[in-house]
């Protein structure tokens, strides 16, 4: 009898023991577990949602030509820019011959004919694009990045030209296959035709001939704690804590570090020491861009997605926030609106973005007018001076206040040098 229960106690040691050793590796089912290589990160617990890449892929603007030099703008979520697009998506591309930019007239063909151009602002790998678009594969075209689609008929003619302008600048592709006839491309047009005209100057920005009416908001705010983002990129039992003498903190785990400014709201993680994973391509860097913020903080709103120009193997692959219709505008003395990660062969080196969010509830709001005509194409003229402008586009500036961030409805300028200002 002793002996039987000799061996139910030792029996019973042993479960517990095995049930202790679980928990010493594991914390919960379904959870990571606490035995990590170096590189390893903690998942991120009650913070933002987790995207799809596909969801930030959509174009900065859609430009209307109407013919007879008359024109419109469509901005990201309106009824006529979601319809419109949606319909595009929905239409095969193929056949693709490259040719040089110069072998067209633009400025004649947006004056003269009707068409429908798609802007991206920056360059979208192909790849990428053909995520949300009906684009056959093709390996030469395939290797490029598209900063604009331009679809029209010429008068007289019983087709619809497609081009997809190379980020290079100075090529094109024209998709000689189209599933788009010029019925199609009329009908979408038409859209325009009731709708808010505008003037084109320098066949490059276009200024409306009346005033754009926004919605101004003061939207309260929450806030992920730094615990939380330093448990997303640490183990907290070996993390020391630096303070600058600017007011910034900085906490690191002597490989890694993760500063945190403007009131312990804005954070600055860099990862100087990340192996390298091999070859990369851009359209992998913006993937693992979505990836990494997916696992680090996630989103708190809708963003579009810009790629920077890939130099010493390193790229910049940026997350515009939205509000409403128009982008929220980082601006030096108040960061918001923005998440900005430098990628090298698809690793995560580095990752600014806010570590506010704003709440749905308890808005305060008000319509406003934007300047437009003659008075805001001279107020653009005096802020870029001699600089060739690039792009003109509504977007909200950002403050912080008691009540909590403040949406302010402004113009905002793009230089050629890259160069972003705000019209007051």
């Amino acid at each position: 009898m002793k002996e039987t229960l000799k061996s139910a106690a030792l029996a019973l040691l042993i479960a517990a023991s095995l049930v202790q050793s679980y928990f010493l590796i594991y914390r919960l089912p379904g959870t990571n577990p606490v035995v990590k290589t170096e590189n390893d990160y903690v998942a991120t617990e009650n913070m933002g949602a987790a995207m799809e890449a596909s969801s930030m892929i959509f174009p900065k603007q859609l430009v209307v030509h109407l013919g007879d030099n008359k024109h419109t703008v469509f901005y990201p979520d309106s009824t006529f820019y979601n319809l419109i697009f949606s319909r595009l998506q929905g239409r095969q591309f193929d056949g693709f011959q490259r040719d040089v930019a110069q072998s067209r007239d633009w400025a004649k063909i947006r004056s003269e004919d009707e068409g429908i151009e798609l802007e991206f602002g920056t360059g979208i790998p192909v790849p990428l694009l053909q995520k949300i678009m009906q684009i056959a594969p093709d390996p030469l075209f395939e290797s490029e990045s598209i900063d604009r689609i331009f679809l029209y008929s010429s008068k007289n003619e019983d087709k619809v030209h497609v081009f997809f302008f190379s980020v290079q600048g100075d090529v094109v592709y024209e998709a000689a296959k189209a599933d788009l006839t010029v019925q199609d491309l009329k009908q979408h047009v038409d859209f325009g035709r009731s709708w808010m005209p505008y003037t084109l100057v320098d066949n490059t920005y276009y200024v409306p001939d009346k005033p754009i009416e926004m919605v101004e908001s003061t939207l309260e705010t929450g806030q992920y704690t730094l615990e939380q983002m330093q448990r997303s990129f640490f183990d907290p039992s070996i993390t020391r804590n630096i303070r600058e003498k600017d007011g910034s903190e900085i906490y690191t785990d002597s490989k890694r570090s993760l500063q945190v400014k403007q009131n312990r709201n804005w954070i600055n993680y860099t990862d100087p020491a990340v192996p390298a994973t091999g070859e990369t391509s851009p359209d992998k860097n913006a993937l693992s861009a979505v990836d990494f913020v997916n696992q680090h903080g996630g989103w708190s709103g809708r963003y579009r997605m810009e790629l920077g120009e890939e130099t010493d193997g390193k790229q910049t692959v940026r997350f515009q926030q939205y509000y409403d219709n128009y982008p929220i505008i980082d601006v030096p003395d108040f960061h918001y609106g923005i998440m900005k990660l430098e990628m090298r062969e698809g690793t995560t080196t580095g990752y600014e973005r806010s570590m506010l969010y704003v709440k749905t509830e308890n808005q305060s709001k008000r319509i406003v007018q934007l300047p437009y005509g003659e008075d805001l194409q001279a107020r653009v003229a005096a802020a870029a001076k001699n600089s060739r402008i690039t792009a003109l586009y509504p977007g909200y500036r950002p403050s912080m206040g008691e009540a909590g961030i403040t949406l302010k409805a402004v113009w905002v300028l793009e230089l050629e040098d890259g160069t972003v200002q705000v019209l007051q």
